[in-house]
């Protein structure tokens, strides 16, 4: 049957992040850094919101856009934290989880050809989506020395007469870099003049230590150009939830709803009831879970640069993402023999990009005991070699 496998589906990788899960779910002991999800279960009041739409019978299909209370809800939510303002009638999609945002709002610009330009290191889904659409995936370097940042420089070297779209991530995954204010407005002449279009993955937004997260759209001549994602997994605990959004122009929205329409039609009807009540009432919890990340935050990443893996601070999401140069191994090396040898699961940077390559990914998303024995371990592995 290999022969009827489209050519496409040939050519994407499987996911780097999911061999490591595995390995880590065969073996006993094992401290998983590995996959990047909030350790803390679903607020109860979020779930209890879930079960009791069920309870009235709220098991039908919804407008393909969403609940209406939900989009209203998340467009007051958008504008009081970011000052983002969007239609919830003309200019929102409730989708499934950000991935489902991420690959109709792709699917909606990208002609066959088409270049797409994507920070790196990035996210894994975000080259293959592009490949998918016919599109071809451009990484820009953001290097370690600018803290993961995009700069005007790396970007300006990779636009060419083809480059249609900028994929962007921040707060980062899997470095934690941040772009400010000024790093926005620094690119923004670029996108402008060559007239890009913006898809801003902002799921990690709420998880910004450092000040505030700046939207990409709230800056000056972004807004018209600028595709938000977002969603509820990581600020709210909500993974297995899978419920996101893609806000945008109308011109833009309405292309995706049409493929939104034939992919999924809508989200599922009690994620969009638990969303709400996230919304509404979630932001104490979601408080607590950021403090708390934070302090582990500077735990972790202090134990790292005390064994010898130089790591700078991540100003948000919840990975750490230290350099393994220094041990003579590969990242995919360090990464396998830390696994096997010493039972502390990590992710190769370099499965996040050419920009990965000597780092690897840790997700502080764990107890402080759990952190503090995946530190010693990696001590014990950094003495050995």
């Amino acid at each position: 049957m290999r022969d009827y496998i489209s050519s496409l589906a040939r050519v994407i990788p499987p996911s780097g992040i999911r061999r490591f899960f595995d390995l880590a779910e065969q073996m006993e002991n094992v401290i998983s850094l590995g996959v990047g999800e909030p350790d803390y279960a679903t607020p109860w009041h979020i779930c209890d919101a879930a079960i009791s739409s069920i309870e009235q019978g709220h098991t039908s299909y919804t407008s393909n856009r969403g609940m209406e209370p939900l989009r209203l809800e998340l467009a007051r939510f958008l504008y009081n934290h970011y000052q983002l303002e969007y239609d919830p009638d003309k200019e929102m999609i409730i989708t499934n989880g950000v991935s489902e945002a991420l690959d109709i709002s792709i699917r909606s610009i990208v002609d066959p050809g088409d270049e797409v330009l994507l920070v790196d290191p990035i996210y894994v889904s975000y080259a293959p989506c592009i490949t998918l659409a016919g599109g071809v995936p451009v990484p820009v370097p953001c290097l370690a020395k600018d803290r993961f940042r995009l700069t005007p420089e790396q970007l300006n070297e990779k636009i060419t007469p083809k480059t249609k779209a900028l994929v962007m991530n921040f707060p980062n995954n899997p470095t934690g870099g941040v772009m400010r204010k000024e790093h926005i407005k620094a690119v923004a002449d670029i996108v402008t003049d060559h007239d890009l279009v913006i898809f801003s993955d902002e799921v990690y937004a709420e998880l910004t230590y450092e000040g505030t997260h700046v939207a990409t759209a709230s800056i000056d001549d972004l807004r018209n150009r600028t595709i938000t994602l977002g969603g509820f997994s990581k600020a709210f605990a909500m993974t297995g939830w899978r419920i996101g959004y893609l806000c945008a122009p109308r011109e833009i929205t309405d292309a995706a709803l049409k493929i939104h329409q034939y992919v999924a039609l809508s989200a599922p009807t009690m994620s969009q009831h638990a969303a709400l009540e996230a919304l509404r009432h979630g932001n104490d919890a979601m408080r607590e879970m950021i403090d708390e990340y934070y302090v582990r935050r500077n735990l972790f990443v202090d134990g790292l640069n005390r064994i010898g893996l130089s790591c700078h601070l991540p100003e948000g999401a919840f990975y750490a993402f230290p350099s393994v140069e220094n041990t003579g191994l590969s990242d995919v090396e360090f990464a396998e023999r830390l696994i096997t040898e010493y039972q502390v699961a990590v992710v190769p940077g370099s499965v996040f990009g050419e920009g990965g390559i000597n780092h690897v990914r840790c997700a502080y998303a764990v107890s402080r005991a759990d952190l503090g024995i995946a530190i010693d371990r990696m001590g014990e592995f950094i003495k050995e070699l």
